[in-house]
């Protein structure tokens, strides 16, 4: 028997079979991914005259040539006559090479498709499934014509569809590079048919269908038809019947058993998924190609479905589908790994306000002066230009005078003006621009510019913005490359990813003047002054920085921990019996109490007690103690030894047992007035029940975790109960494994709860 595939929600990056249902959707071609979820299709024609559209593509469609024929199985309508059920059983001959439709035995494939028409409610749902080769193959789509919630002139389609491969006569891949290139071309001519259809009843002089209403369907409804036990033979047609090919007796009740289970469950969860959401989080097929551009069906897939899981398991600020797309770029929209780099990015801009590094950031004097780089109008491909003249900067000066962190943060600062810039020129030119060109001029580069810490710094702006900014260069030309340039070009190269590296082009000496130069990408007349051209730029020139402007190594290194910590999160060191406690007061009861942590180090008890009275001023756990020399961590306990649990203060929460790298956000909405205590305690591992001694693994744990030390990074906030926004009923804390940190990150989708997810 060959090898047994089972494609499930969490594997997500396999692509499907061949098989599919040419008659159900707007893609009206037979095949199918994984777990395909198309886009919101728009006609803008009322659903009654695309209900008539519909229609004549039955009982076969000669733009589909691989429909060959479909019979009506069943037919009912109800009592008013607002719903009309239907169902087809229909054949296709598709385009697969003859020696597998040998050794499959079957000359078509053959798949049952329910309608249900609501004219009262104005929508008609889909669901299709195959009926050959069910006993190896679950094929389901469920699609979805309704009107448009903001125009009701208009039609609104989307369309999901998934697979489930038990086995296929060994020749799996060949199957899939057949599903690929066949469902790829299938979802663009999907809207194509319906608009044929739409054009011929306008030829016809039907440019209007009335309206259900009770009173014009007041006639007796059809008697249903009953579904017969033998399925009735396609007309004008010697079809090859249906085939059920026999599996290892050891194999067959277990399988066909599970496919029947997968596929109720596939079609209860694709018709959920694809009638959950409101509009305004769906993203328009017509907003993808004019805001992000042309993409395939597929990639569409991978970018709603990254964006509707964001939606349900992010806390924070969702980012722009811009910037979602940018990162399924940079990662062939493998969908696992683009939500991983994604997510630690996430964490990175939510711990350092990126978000707000625009609004907070001003450049210091010294690299107004002497930072040589700057915007300078755009390319021939609308795309903002950034022009950096690094052989005339003074790297050694800029890091001797500001330190790392604050070239970083400028540099950071350039990135997030250049992402506004791309959304104005996407309005200004009226096509998507998601990247920006940057002219790098080389002249003056000398060995100078090889000063280790200098050198060092660059590295380390490129890991960073290469991790939080993929697909963000669109094209680098570097100009006037000395003979040094190959030196430094050793060093930095590693560190940039090749996809990156592909959009370099490097000009030596004056050959940029030529063909194939400036003047293909740049247009002449913003070409700046320094490169031969007309316009004048206000880069500045930049020079060497006085050494008067030189700091200490002991200022820098502190500048440098003040930018980094610069964090509306503070961070709190955890000991073995020494918590991290947090004093809140509440006068207004209602008020809703809610937290934000990640994890670190270690694993920790999260705990959240009540007390009528105020503890005694914080004492702050001598760190010296625990071998602790790091200034960056805190540590303060608030509970007295003498109190008493249940007299004294009591507890509002069960204790949430949090695992390092975890990112956890929550709420409480309180009772009473008073005093509320937000404790991060350490985490003994338990001892092994039949022995009393520790296990091994717990061992191993423990020595993990330096001096018995942990780390969380929190910030909380106290809100009106009226000005919250999350659930009211979800009092207890949420996994969402957003932490950089975070083995969930890298693993999958899954969102670990101890309640239920507080939104």
């Amino acid at each position: 028997m060959p090898e047994k595939r089972r494609l499930t929600r969490e594997n997500k990056s396999r692509f499907l079979l061949f098989f599919g249902s040419p008659v159900v959707g707007v893609a009206a071609i037979p095949i199918m991914v994984q777990k395909y979820q198309s886009p919101v299709r728009v006609y803008k024609h009322p659903f009654e005259l695309v209900m008539a559209a519909y229609e004549r593509r039955f009982p076969t469609c000669h733009l589909i040539p691989i429909f060959v024929a479909s019979d009506v199985m069943k037919e009912e309508t109800s009592e008013d006559g607002s719903t009309h059920r239907v169902e087809r059983r229909c054949a296709l001959d598709v385009d697969a090479p003859r020696l597998l439709k040998r050794i499959a035995g079957v000359d078509y494939i053959y798949f049952i498709q329910k309608n249900t028409l609501n004219r009262k409610e104005r929508t008609l749902h889909i669901e299709s499934h195959n009926e050959t080769f069910s006993n190896r193959v679950i094929i389901h789509e469920t699609c979805c014509y309704s009107v448009h919630p903001e125009n009701e002139d208009w039609t609104c389609f989307e369309q999901s569809a998934s697979l489930d491969i038990k086995s296929f006569f060994g020749f799996e891949s060949t199957v899939e590079k057949i599903a690929m290139k066949q469902y790829a071309s299938s979802i663009n001519k999907g809207k194509e048919i319906i608009e044929y259809y739409l054009k011929e009843l306008e030829d016809e002089g039907i440019t209007h269908v009335p309206r259900w209403t009770p009173s014009s369907h007041s006639l007796p409804p059809p008697r249903p038809t009953s579904l017969s036990t033998s399925p009735p033979d396609l007309p004008k047609l010697a079809v090859t019947p249906a085939v059920s090919i026999p599996l290892p007796a050891n194999a067959k009740d277990s399988t066909s058993q599970d496919a029947k289970q997968d596929s109720s469950a596939l079609q209860a969860d694709n018709l959920n998924e694809i009638l959950a959401g409101t509009p305004e989080d769906k993203l328009d097929a017509d907003y993808i190609k004019r805001y992000l551009g042309d993409l395939t069906p597929l990639q569409e897939s991978c970018l709603i479905r990254l964006r509707k899981w964001l939606q349900e398991t992010h806390k924070g600020k969702i980012p722009k589908d811009e910037h979602i797309l940018r990162f399924l770029r940079a990662r062939d929209f493998n969908m696992d790994k683009a939500r991983e780099i994604l997510c630690q990015s996430l964490t990175w801009r939510k711990q350092h306000q990126v978000d707000y590094l625009l609004e907070t950031w001003s450049s210091p004097q010294v690299l107004q002066d002497y930072y040589t780089g700057g915007w300078h109008h755009h390319d021939r491909d609308g795309r903002p230009l950034y022009i950096l003249r690094l052989g005339q900067m003074d790297t050694k000066g800029l890091v001797r005078a500001l330190g790392e962190e604050s070239l970083l943060r400028h540099v950071l600062s350039i990135n997030e003006e250049g992402l506004r810039r791309c959304e104005e020129n996407t309005k200004v030119f009226g096509r998507p621009i998601s990247c920006w060109t940057c002219l790098v001029d080389l002249e003056g580069l000398n060995m100078r510019h090889l000063w280790r810490p200098g050198v060092k710094a660059l590295l380390r702006i490129i890991e960073v913005v290469e991790a939080n900014y993929p697909e963000t260069l669109g094209r680098l030309l570097i100009l006037r490359a000395p003979r040094v340039f190959p030196v430094l070009w050793t060093l930095v190269s590693p560190f940039i990813d090749e996809n990156t590296r592909k959009k370099f082009l490097i000009y030596a000496g004056n050959d940029y003047q030529g063909p194939g130069g400036l003047v293909d990408y740049i247009d002449k007349e913003i070409i700046p002054d320094f490169l031969g051209g007309e316009c004048m730029c206000e880069v500045p020139e930049g020079g060497l920085v006085p050494k008067s402007m030189y700091r200490t190594a002991e200022e820098l290194e502190n500048e440098d921990v003040r930018l980094w910590t610069e964090t509306i999160y503070q961070s709190a060191s955890i000991f073995k019996g020494a918590p991290h406690e947090l004093l809140i007061e509440i006068i207004d009861a209602s008020s809703v109490i809610t937290w934000d942590f990640d994890v670190c180090k270690g694993d920790v008890v999260f705990n959240i007690y009540h007390s009528k009275r105020a503890p005694q001023p914080p004492r702050k756990d001598p760190l010296g103690a625990h071998g602790i020399t790091s200034p960056g961590g805190n540590n303060v306990q608030l509970i007295d030894k003498s109190w008493t649990l249940g007299q004294d203060y009591s507890m509002v929460e069960s204790p949430l047992t949090c695992k390092e790298g975890e990112s956890v956000q929550g709420s409480h909405i309180t009772r009473w007035p008073g005093f509320y205590i937000l404790q991060w305690k350490f985490h003994n591992m338990p001892a092994c029940s039949a022995t009393n001694l520790p296990r091994v693994d717990d061992v191993l744990a423990t020595l993990q975790v330096s001096s018995h030390k942990c780390k969380v990074m929190y910030y909380t906030e106290v809100l009106g109960s009226e000005d919250f926004r999350g659930s009211m009923t979800s009092l207890e804390s949420s996994h969402s494994g957003f932490s950089q940190l975070s083995a969930a990150t890298t693993s999958s989708s899954q969102s670990q709860s101890s309640s239920m997810i507080s939104r």
